[in-house]
């Protein structure tokens, strides 16, 4: 009788046998999401030595111990090059976790019911938009998440950016220059809102009257002082093919401007590495990016938990690394079983900084944990990691009606090639008394109507 190891080769092997077949359904020992529809556990679907560091470094690593340019090359094959090079030559430490393997842990609690519930039934239709078998808009939860293909793993992920029907992210954000120091500091909020694929507001699916709607989204500022009521509404249609309407509210022109939608590679505000185009790795209508193809498959090192910072009464974080210790957010990480990474081409934006873009999605949520874009020489130019988090750790715990909230926790956007860093945190409160929060009905009205950005910027 023939007796199969599974170790880090077996892996290895069968990571790259699916990426020759062209075929990116996830698992090892069987289909990913065959394993989660029993009881949310994605154990059965992978080998051992790809669910814990200590297993797959073969005890070099563990639980506990912290990445740092003294040892990562034990790990340089688990990490994007940006960051890499940030724990190699930034100071930047990554401390690592066990590695979550409860997927109700990783996402919200009723987008995944959904997800399991309405698996098979999406499809693209003639315009390359998500569809039900009776050609309607999606109805809920992950369309595609045995998904296949480069695209179905954008599509999804373009699809529902916080996986909230939804949002409400009170941000603080710090823009480190050369030489360590923080340049600029903001307060802001950020909004998302989905008429359609909902799964916790009423009415659902559809929001009625509004179905031909991806999404409502806006970002206001409200410190320092100089942009204090400057606001953004993207209107987003549900073809994809489209560019959202963008409007904002200046103050010093103290009216609502409708601007050019497709200048998606430029900062909102001064100091900000931080794009539309970045928002999730996928800030972007889907097919104003093409040529869709996945390039590789493998473990990954990430932070798709922990994140939350509960010591902190308003949920902010502790940093280190650079030349004077601000550069980087303390990131906790851990192994990801298995990464797909998918490269992406701007083909409607003929004056696009960046040739392409690579993107690390978690095989079993599809979430993006990482980005790095590439300049029109092909060099890397920038780079966004998350950290996310099930706000549930310390014995406290922030609740989503029945379940602990599920979200972003903290942001790197870096610019390699200039040495300035974007630093977000979703903090509790900002200035004004705006809270994160998730499926509040009154955040359209508050957040996401011009009549929204006239009272923001008059407040």
């Amino acid at each position: 009788m023939r007796v199969i190891r599974y170790d880090r080769e077996y892996s290895r092997r069968q990571f790259l046998g699916g990426l020759v077949r062209g075929a990116a359904t996830a698992g090892v020992l069987m289909p990913l999401w065959d394993a989660v529809a029993k009881d949310g556990d994605v154990t059965r679907a992978y080998p051992e030595e790809l669910l814990s560091i200590e297993n797959w470094s073969k005890g070099k690593l563990k639980a506990g111990d912290e990445i740092s340019a003294a040892n990562v090359e034990l790990v340089k094959d688990l990490l994007e090059p940006i960051k890499y090079h940030q724990v190699a030559k930034m100071g930047r430490r990554l401390r690592i976790a066990p590695t979550t393997t409860d997927i109700f842990r990783l996402s919200p609690w009723e987008y995944l019911e959904a997800s399991l519930k309405n698996r098979g039934q999406a499809q693209f239709d003639a315009q390359g938009n998500i569809v039900t078998a009776q050609g309607k808009p999606w109805i809920g939860g992950n369309p595609f998440p045995d998904a296949r293909t480069g695209l179905e793993l954008f599509a999804s992920l373009t699809l529902s950016w916080g996986r909230h029907d939804a949002s409400m992210y009170a941000i603080k954000e710090y823009d480190v220059g050369l030489s360590g120091e923080i340049d600029f500091r903001y307060e802001l909020g950020w909004a998302e809102l989905s008429p359609v694929a909902r799964v916790s507001l009423e009415p659902r699916p559809y929001w009625t009257g509004k179905e031909d709607k991806l999404r409502y989204q806006s970002v206001f500022f409200v410190k320092p002082d100089a942009v204090n009521g400057t606001s953004y509404l993207n209107i987003w249609p549900y073809d994809q093919n489209r560019f959202p309407e963008l409007y904002g509210y200046l103050p010093e022109f103290k009216r609502i401007r409708q601007f050019p939608t497709d200048q998606r590679f430029e900062p909102l505000i001064p100091g900000s590495t931080l794009y539309l185009s970045d928002a999730w790795a996928a800030g972007d209508p889907l097919h104003t990016w093409g040529n869709y193809k996945i390039v590789g498959r493998g473990p990954l090192l990430a932070g798709v938990s922990g994140g939350w910072s509960p010591a902190h009464p308003n949920w902010e974080h502790r940093t280190h690394g650079g030349p004077k210790g601000l550069s980087f957010w303390d990131t906790t990480v851990e192994l990801v079983p298995e990464a797909i990474v998918v490269e992406a081409e701007p083909v409607k934006f003929p004056r696009a900084p960046v040739s392409k873009k690579r993107v690390w999605f978690d095989a079993r949520t599809g979430l993006p944990v990482g980005m790095v874009t590439y300049d029109r020489r092909g060099e890397p130019y920038h780079s966004f990691d998350a950290a996310f988090a099930l706000y549930e750790a310390g014995g406290k715990s922030v609740m989503d009606g029945k379940h602990p909230y599920w979200s972003w926790s903290h942001v790197h956007a870096f610019n390699i090639q200039t040495g300035h860093m974007t630093r977000l945190e979703q903090v509790r409160e900002i200035a004004g008394g705006h809270r994160s929060s998730a499926n509040d009905p009154g955040l359209y009205e508050r957040y996401l109507t011009n009549a929204a950005l006239m009272r923001l910027g008059r407040a």
